[in-house]
């Protein structure tokens, strides 16, 4: 049957209704997931348990380590940024039980000219803390396998000196270090932690307010509070894979848990997301280290995130294909209640991405049907009182994360950066849907037979060399000519 004219608007009508209530519902679902989270802080503050201490950073900075720690730093393509790294870590990291290892591809012989530059300029005694490997197969591989590779290296020192690292520390070859990083790092694990992370602060970027500074706000409520209730209820705390550490005993276990003796699968995407849950599974004690230096700035590791939206959506891809797909085949759902909730928050990327489209998709049939009633073309369907609770408890719930948003972010970043947060939710939301599009296609490849790649972003600045005397830097990072 031909619908008629007025037929279709009250076909449209009906589509809009529908997809009122699936995207009501789970937005509401998903803010109530927030919520309780939310509360869970809120009773933390309120009891105490999630005071952040204060340390006096340049004094924890100078201590002596309680042995030798290995930092291991994968780089592939990093020719721009990497040298700045070396010359930075091992300047505010002067402890001498340090050995710094960079991985290197033998077919990127810009990443290993500029690894060997800076290496020329440290002098004797950086040339004893540095250590370049070059990875035997071609890149791009993946970040974990180049991991595996600075294990080996790790592995072939400790044979030769006789003396075993007390712990391993991850870092990526665009991070700025903080001075009392590797201090609180070693203490965690002398201390009995099998696993550590700090917290992670992306820095703002002047030229890129609404693409490459959305990672501050995410960051912000992620590190300020998601990591700090899962500490507190007794779940596994996901990896960063910058800023933080495992002790040797744990990543010997982890080896002789696999076949090939590696600690790390070759293919996955988000290796350091499953270090902690691996960490945990097998029986390890994990802590969030987080304390303020006397500046009153939050110890943590920093950089510049991608700020183009190409990269955006590659990087984000890479961690919803890691953590939603990979991780529902590769780590399932084992654990506890509380364990199996903080999975499924994971693992929503993809779930959240399709209900963002729904929306959008709802907002555009909206302003359709608006036009057509105003011009006569159709009339105006009646709303449901259950419809109309939904949609007043999704604007509560709206209002509600944009008071957190703004509150997390204000208070690392500064206010002016806080309402550029608040700004910014449309930019995060089209950036979710089209990572997720592209995180389930690639997904799909693989499960056909297409081998996993290290699809990496590039880093065009080090914010060492852009950064102000207060470390509140909002340089424009410099592109690469090449």
């Amino acid at each position: 049957m031909v619908l008629g004219y007025y037929d279709f608007w009250q076909w449209l009508a009906l589509v809009q209704h529908e997809l009122l209530l699936f995207a009501g519902v789970f937005f509401l679902i998903g803010a109530l997931d927030d919520i309780i989270v939310d509360g869970i802080w809120i009773w933390l503050k309120l009891t105490g348990r999630a005071k952040t201490p204060t340390i006096d950073r340049q004094a924890i900075a100078q201590r002596q380590l309680n042995g030798p720690v290995a930092v291991f730093v994968p780089a592939w393509r990093e020719a721009n940024v990497i040298g700045d790294t070396i010359r930075h870590m091992l300047a505010v990291w002067p402890q001498a039980d340090l050995r710094l290892y960079i991985g290197c591809y033998r077919n990127d012989p810009d990443t290993i000219a500029a690894a060997m530059s800076a290496a020329s300029t440290l002098g004797s005694a950086g040339d004893n803390r540095l250590r370049i490997v070059i990875h035997d197969r071609l890149g791009p591989s993946t970040k974990a396998d180049c991991l595996n590779r600075l294990h080996q290296a790790l592995r072939d020192d400790e044979r030769r000196s006789g003396r075993l690292f007390e712990c391993v520390v991850f870092h990526d070859a665009e991070d700025m270090v903080d001075p009392a990083g590797l201090s609180l790092l070693d203490n965690a694990v002398a201390r009995g932690a099998d696993f550590a992370q700090l917290p992670v602060e992306p820095m703002p970027q002047k030229n890129s307010r609404w693409l490459g500074s959305h990672y501050c706000e995410e960051f912000a409520e992620a590190h300020g509070k998601g990591m700090v209730v899962r500490s507190a209820i007794g779940a596994a705390l996901p990896g960063a894979g910058v800023g933080c550490a495992i002790s040797r005993r744990a990543l010997h276990q982890l080896s002789r848990g696999r076949l090939d003796g590696t600690p790390f699968e070759a293919n996955s995407l988000t290796e350091d997301y499953e270090l902690g849950l691996a960490v945990d599974a097998m029986g390890g004690a994990s802590r969030f280290v987080r304390v303020r230096g006397e500046d009153g700035r939050i110890v943590a590791t920093r950089a510049f995130f991608p700020s183009k939206l190409s990269h955006v959506v590659r990087q984000k891809t890479r961690w919803i294909h890691g953590i939603a797909l990979q991780g529902w085949d590769r780590v399932g759902w084992t654990g506890s209640a509380v364990e199996t909730w903080m999975r499924a928050r994971d693992r929503r990327g993809p779930l959240t991405a399709l209900v963002l489209l729904v929306g959008y998709t709802l907002l555009a049939l909206t302003l359709v049907l608006w036009v057509a009633i105003a011009m006569g073309s159709a009339s105006k369907a009646p709303v449901s009182p259950l419809l109309v609770w939904l949609l007043a408890a999704n604007f509560a719930a709206f209002l509600w994360r944009v008071a957190w948003r703004f509150g997390f972010t204000a208070q690392t970043h500064g206010w002016a950066e806080g309402m550029r947060a608040v700004l910014r939710i449309p930019f995060t939301n089209v950036i979710a849907i089209l990572a997720g599009r592209r995180a389930v296609a690639a997904y799909g490849r693989t499960l056909l037979g297409r081998a996993v790649e290290w699809d990496k972003t590039p880093h065009f600045t080090h914010p060492a060399s852009a950064v102000d005397p207060d470390n509140r830097s909002h340089a424009k990072p410099q592109e690469s000519l090449t």
